[in-house]
């Protein structure tokens, strides 16, 4: 993965540490920017509330508040759940130009950001994220 310009994550490991802790589709997802399947994620079509934490480091991320249902594959919100939570970076892989989202904490990838699609939300953005990048704990 290529470092985040400008800044210096808070949780630093090693690539082999990142290996021992996450098992290797996580690992793929979360250090190499890996994709999975569309709709096969746990979370796609989950309504528990609760807070969506960083499966890598245990970051909050995203609330159960702004998770809605974008029929895209994958779960989706429309706004972190601080400013702070997430960083965004321009990706040109794959032929096009896009928004990665990667937890502010560990720089570890966890999806896209996509603007201007329509969707009624109050920001026009939907985060469209891994499910296997998470970590949801209910609210109590």
């Amino acid at each position: 993965m290529k470092p985040v310009t400008g800044t210096t994550p808070r949780v630093v490991k090693s690539e082999q540490e990142w290996r021992q802790e996450l098992g290797p589709e996580e690992y793929a997802v979360l250090r190499q920017a890996a994709t999975e399947r569309p709709f096969t994620g746990e979370y796609t079509d989950t309504k528990t509330e609760g807070v969506y934490e960083c499966r890598a480091c245990g970051a909050e991320l995203f609330s159960s508040d702004t998770k809605f249902e974008s029929h895209c594959g994958w779960p989706s919100f429309f706004d972190p759940a601080d400013s702070d939570a997430v960083l965004i970076r321009e990706d040109r892989s794959m032929g096009m130009v896009r928004k990665e989202v990667l937890c502010a904490s560990c720089h570890s990838h966890l999806g896209h950001v996509f603007e201007g699609e329509g969707y009624p939300t109050p920001t026009d953005q939907r985060y469209c994220i891994n499910s296997i990048s998470l970590r949801l704990t209910p609210a109590s």
